[in-house]
């Protein structure tokens, strides 16, 4: 009895891990290395829990890790975008137009 208990967590394990990290990539889309790292993790543990067992949450922490890692990515961009930006808004400044 004890044996099967294990089995059944083993199984829901990395659906469970899959869920988690696909919430910390989203709650910490401001540092992207950390969002990345847990998105992909997030998005490898849902693909092996969805063939393990625990289909709901291996499939919403995938959906998680997706989020996260174009969050990471839109984050980029607008931070490259608003200091291209700046980089204009100096020069225009400095030679006074």
């Amino acid at each position: 009895m004890e044996n099967e208990n294990n089995v059944v967590t083993e199984k829901k394990g990395l659906s469970v891990a899959s869920l988690v990290l696909g919430i910390v990539s989203i709650v910490m889309c401001c540092n992207t290395l950390v969002s990345v790292i847990c998105s992909i993790l997030a998005i490898v543990f849902g693909i092996l829990g969805k063939k393990k067992g625990g289909a709901g949450m291996a499939k919403t922490g995938l959906i998680l890790g997706i989020i996260g890692i174009v969050l990471a990515v839109l984050i980029w961009v607008l931070a490259i975008a608003g200091l291209a930006a700046l980089g204009g808004m100096s020069e225009s400044l400095y030679y006074g137009y």
